[in-house]
């Protein structure tokens, strides 16, 4: 399973002699993994979620999710195999700027105070994102009980993360990528 996702990953690599990719600090990159090429494939999604429901089976979750895009198709997928597995996990999708009507909030789901969450994410580079999506899921009354990226480009998030006294975790790094 974990070598099914891993080439699927490589075969979304994208990689430049300069440094062409913009991510989302506004940084240049080298390279980019285009995760939604993965995430919202079938097979892919699925994978995924198993893997993370391997990831988090000893942790109490009540449901799972993050910043909108990149954690939302690992978030129903797991929600979806974790129902199929009977032991459902819910969904949530944190919005990046608060909804303009209606509730007006930043957070999409059933997510009662003391929920205790995993805050997922598709790349993880300087953990900025992410924390900020802590912040909002604290606010809301959330417990979180751990971080977990799909891909760490370790470039400082994870230990930025850990600092700030999340478990942290990740189902694959920049050198899995990169190795043969």
């Amino acid at each position: 399973m974990r070598h099914q996702v891993l080439k699927k990953l490589r075969d979304a690599f994208l990689y430049s002699s300069e440094p062409t990719f913009t991510l989302s600090s506004g940084r240049k990159s080298r390279y980019y993994i285009d995760c939604k090429k993965v995430t919202l494939d079938p097979e892919g999604a699925f994978l995924i979620a198993r893997l993370v429901l391997d990831a988090i089976a000893v942790d109490e979750v009540d449901a799972i999710g993050g910043m909108t895009l990149g954690a939302d198709p690992i978030a129903v997928a797991v929600a979806v195999v974790s129902y199929q597995e009977d032991r459902p996990i819910a969904a949530f999708v944190v919005r990046k700027e608060p909804k303009a009507h209606g509730a007006t909030s930043y957070i999409e789901g059933n997510l009662p105070r003391g929920s205790r969450i995993v805050v997922v994410d598709d790349v993880l580079t300087s953990g900025a994102s992410t924390e900020r999506t802590i912040g909002i899921l604290k606010e809301a009354g959330c417990v979180i009980v751990k971080v977990l990226a799909l891909v760490d480009r370790k470039e400082g998030g994870r230990d930025r993360l850990a600092a700030a006294g999340y478990p942290i975790d990740s189902l694959f790094t920049i050198e899995d990528l990169l190795k043969a």
